[in-house]
């Protein structure tokens, strides 16, 4: 006896079609699964023994044989408990309609519940790209397979409500899809921040040009805090970044996780003791998305980053190409990674090095040190670093309101709308070629960044991010060419690249 139907995998950050064949034939009763299939896969087999027998179902005690084709792609995940179950049942004729194009996802429990797994919005996707027309997912998987347009969700909790739904003696209704707010409770509004006009205007610039930024400053001067009102003023995702995004929150298992999929664009922050796998990546059976691919479309927030030390290195890559290699035994994958990288620092170990009141107890030998955290390839990639002094007290008990994040979007969806309509991407993304065409500077412009270049010893590379902020800067203003006073002021946001003078 014979039965195959159709489910999916996980490939990267892409879902692939997986057809299921069982094979029941005489001989001793055992029961196995080939097709380069993980160990979770393999423990399938007790599972869907369980569920079918819990289900009011009988188990043929005879040789099984499951395949999982392709052969020469892995298998990974609990994902192919539901399909291997549904094909049994087919091939003991114990389920005798089923519809051609309907895939099924979901691992299986004991008593024949239906769970979720990681990566199931990709794989309905992957279903519907194939040309299917239903999928069968657990019931807490509902509303994110609902994300999918242009496929019916049928959304079950048990085995027998599967089998029930196959033979037409249940109709299910399709599900809601996941809500997606356009707001967090955990972001900081810029009209509670006190102070600090330069920064102000600073995360303006970072946010209307996807660029990188680096705050330096005491302890309290409203590093984290700013960092957090940046995100709030980040134009909100598209419709196309809003799935992709979704996809990847999906692999990692963290989509819906709050009962809604938010507009907002990511924000990561990672404690520095995070491990370099946790940060670009990677898994045994399958490779997952780090911080820097969750952070994709949105910000990685590094708070106190001398304390990451030869961890940041892996950055390299991610902060160049918008994207991330991650290569193991059994091949390699291409993660996503265009992200906005806003990092904060001391000044010194002690934190007080140039501050007004207190002073900096550091020993030089500490400095020298506290300086080689963070090597000069990573502080090149960053576009804008900025000092943030302490905050005085008068500021800090004044009632005046800034200007509000909601007014701070604005300009900014404005901004890059313009960058969008000129070269389709933001500043931040601008090629050589683009960069040549629409961020060359005045005359006078050309001279004043070229007699900074040699007195700052710039590198090539932070010489077009100087241009890329000065084009942005323009942007704001409403320029049509970059002029002397935007490469003056994108200059002083280069600051001192370097770690903390000693």
């Amino acid at each position: 006896m014979f039965a195959h139907i159709l489910s999916c995998a996980i490939r990267g950050l892409d879902g692939a079609v997986v057809t299921v064949e069982v094979d029941i034939a005489g001989g001793l009763p055992s029961f196995t699964v080939v097709g380069l299939a993980d160990t979770a896969v393999q423990e399938s087999r007790e599972r869907v023994r369980a569920a079918i027998r819990n289900s009011g179902f009988s188990f043929p005690m005879r040789r099984i044989s499951v395949s999982l084709a392709p052969a020469d792609m892995r298998k990974g995940g609990p994902a192919y408990d539901l399909p291997i179950a549904v094909a049994m049942l087919m091939a003991t004729e114990q389920l005798r309609t089923l519809h051609t194009k309907t895939a099924f996802l979901g691992e299986l429990g004991f008593d024949g519940s239906l769970r979720s797994t990681d990566g199931m919005l990709p794989m309905v996707i992957a279903a519907r790209e194939a040309g299917m027309t239903h999928v069968v997912v657990p019931q807490a998987a509902a509303s994110e397979a609902a994300l999918v347009n242009g496929i019916d969700i049928v959304p079950c909790n048990t085995l027998r409500r599967v089998v029930d739904y196959l033979e037409g003696r249940v109709k299910i209704a399709a599900p809601a899809a996941l809500p997606t707010p356009d707001q967090s409770p955990d972001m900081v509004d810029f009209a509670e921040v006190r102070g600090n006009q330069h920064a102000r205007r600073a995360l303006e610039v970072v946010a209307s040009g996807g660029h990188n930024i680096l705050l330096t400053g005491a302890p309290g001067s409203g590093k984290t805090m700013m960092a957090r009102a940046l995100w709030g003023i980040l134009p909100l995702l598209t419709e196309v970044e809003t799935l992709e995004v979704a996809k990847i929150r999906s692999i990692a298992g963290i989509l819906g996780r709050d009962g809604f999929m938010s507009r907002m664009r990511p924000f990561c922050a990672p404690h520095h003791t995070t491990s370099i796998a946790g940060l670009v990546g990677g898994g045994a059976a399958r490779i997952k998305p780090g911080m820097v691919t969750l952070a994709h479309r949105g910000v990685l927030f590094l708070d106190e980053l001398p304390e990451y030390g030869s961890k940041l290195e892996v950055l390299r890559q991610p902060l160049e190409d918008g994207s991330i290699t991650i290569s193991r035994a059994h091949g390699s994958v291409l993660m996503p990674a265009n992200l906005m990288l806003v990092a904060a620092r001391n000044p010194c170990p002690c934190g007080w090095r140039g501050d007004r009141e207190r002073a900096c107890t550091c020993r030089l030998l500490e400095l020298e040190r506290y300086a080689k955290r963070v090597s000069g390839p990573i502080l090149d990639r960053i576009d804008m670093h900025l000092d943030m002094p302490r905050i005085a007290v008068g500021q800090l008990l004044s009632v005046a309101r800034g200007e509000s994040t909601a007014d701070i979007r604005t300009r900014v969806e404005v901004t890059r709308a313009r960058q969008y309509a000129r070269q389709g991407c933001t500043n931040a993304d601008m090629s050589q070629v683009q960069i040549k065409q629409w961020a060359t500077p005045n005359e006078s412009g050309s001279a004043l960044l070229a007699r900074a270049t040699e007195k700052l010893m710039l590198s090539a590379r932070a010489y077009f991010r100087v241009l890329r902020v000065a084009r942005t800067i323009a942007d704001i203003e409403g320029h049509d060419s970059v002029c002397t006073e935007h490469i003056a002021e994108a200059l002083q946001y280069r600051g001192q690249v370097d770690a903390p003078r000693v």
